[in-house]
């Protein structure tokens, strides 16, 4: 699976592109059919410290699955997708 990351705004500092190696490099167990994995990362104009939004794009056979979720960190945003990603995974891999 290959993992790419765009992001809006920052420049992805290096212990935190190996953590969205890691983690979403673990999605291939409960699905081993995932093509590409598309991370986009966005600061939002906001005023509350709930700003970091990161959105996961898996490509898969079929329909692509899209997670987005926002929290004061990114690592806290990516742990929110990949645990929504991994239960529609495993959902998609039951009724295949």
């Amino acid at each position: 699976m290959k993992i790419t990351v765009q992001s809006m705004g920052l420049t992805p500092h290096q212990p935190l592109e190996e953590f969205i190696d890691k983690k979403l490099s673990k999605l291939e167990t409960f699905y081993d059919k995932i093509i590409e994995c598309k991370v986009h990362l966005k600061v939002e104009n906001r005023s509350d410290r709930e700003n970091k939004t990161a959105e996961v794009r898996l490509v898969v056979p079929g329909d692509d699955i899209v997670v987005k979720k926002t929290s004061g960190s990114f690592e806290e945003s990516l742990d929110l997708c990949a645990d929504a990603a991994k239960k529609l995974l495993i959902k998609k891999k039951e009724t295949a």
